[in-house]
């Protein structure tokens, strides 16, 4: 690696004991789950307490850990200071209906694309601040719902304005209306702006703790394909923009050329990740770049994420090294047991013809 590259971890992360919110995003399908189940498994290690927050509508920690979550923290299997929890905003936001404000939430979700999950995000907030958690991962949705999250202040403002058009238009009418039904003050427009007030100013508090690179960092899990890479420059961009500190990236599913690969298909592969992979470090020169292994099977459970999270503290070094007596040794033996099974193939083929 070149001289002046920055370390191949998230030891980094580790290490600032100030943080206070890891955010872990990047495209569909990348292996952010286990990458935020990971991190939180590493935290766990170095931190009091640890809450891990699944925000994504098809959510994978339950799989990650096999172990069922809620929207209520649990304590995960086999650990005495790791949470998980899952967040669905439709469920979040139904609930908030059923509070008396249906008519006037329903108005506003449809004026507004975005402020039930908003508001479904500031009511887990809120929540999540009542706790004493040393630090909070959020395992995010893809990159498009990621970035409506940190828009949520502005999305807010907007209901805001709406509600105070709504009072401004109707003036006491609506109070009346409610009365009338016999819906009480709980119903009452200076309630609803109260508790949108509340809900806006408890985000842009959360905000200012996000745009604060000693409490909040955010990880970028990729792949090295092009759209992959694509999609980290373009969430790097609106982090920049958002003000919100990014300096690690995990480039997952690598498949490194010093491991034994005969097969010319995998052999092509590795030359169009290398091709991706120079590409990251160019771009991202001033980041950590974190490297994992595709591996031949699925990390799941407990045992299988801390085996595999050795690898998010030191860079991975396959266990056979092409052109070593080891892998040498190997692959002959491999050879030998291919050709004993094209024997056994060949003389069931020939028995199947003679019986013919």
């Amino acid at each position: 690696m070149a001289a002046g590259v920055l370390e191949g971890s998230v030891s980094n992360i580790l290490e600032q004991e100030s943080l206070k919110w890891v955010f872990v995003g990047g495209k569909g399908g990348v292996g952010k789950t286990t990458c935020s189940s990971i991190i939180s498994i590493l935290l766990a290690q170095v931190r009091q307490s640890v809450l891990v927050i699944s925000t994504d509508p098809a959510h994978n920690l339950s799989d990650a850990f096999q172990q069922r979550f809620t929207k209520i923290p649990t304590l995960v299997n086999g650990f005495s200071n790791l949470y998980a929890m899952e967040v669905d905003p439709k469920v979040e936001g139904d609930e908030l209906s059923g509070e008396g404000l249906d008519g006037f939430l329903s108005e506003l979700t449809n004026a507004i694309p975005g402020v039930d999950e908003a508001m479904s995000f500031a009511e887990m907030l809120k929540l999540v601040q009542t706790m004493d958690y040393s630090v909070i991962v959020f395992d995010t949705a893809p990159t498009g719902h990621t970035l409506r999250l940190l828009q949520f202040p502005s999305t807010l403002e907007k209901g805001l304005e709406k509600v105070m058009s709504l009072k401004n238009r109707f003036g006491g009418l609506l109070t009346q209306a409610t009365r009338l039904f016999g819906l009480g003050d709980e119903f009452n427009e200076d309630v609803m702006l109260g508790r949108l007030e509340g809900m806006k100013d408890l985000i842009e508090h959360v905000n200012k703790q996000f745009k604060d690179p000693d409490l909040t960092t955010f990880v970028c899990v990729c792949i090295p394909e092009f759209l992959s890479l694509y999609e980290t420059e373009r969430l790097v961009q609106e982090l920049a923009k958002f003000e919100i500190d990014a300096h690690n990236i995990i480039i997952n599913q690598v498949i490194f050329d010093e491991e034994a690969v005969d097969s010319k298909l995998l052999k092509a592969r590795i030359k169009m990740q290398q091709k991706y992979i120079d590409q990251f470090y160019m771009l991202y020169d001033d980041f950590n770049i974190t490297k994992l292994p595709l591996l031949p099977h699925e990390v799941c459970g407990v045992e299988a994420l801390k085996n595999f999270s050795q690898h998010f503290i030191s860079p991975y070094k396959p266990s056979l090294v092409r052109g070593t007596v080891e892998e040498l040794q190997q692959r002959i033996s491999t050879l030998r047991s291919q050709l004993e099974e094209a024997k056994l193939e060949l003389e069931r083929l020939q028995k199947g013809k003679q019986i013919a």
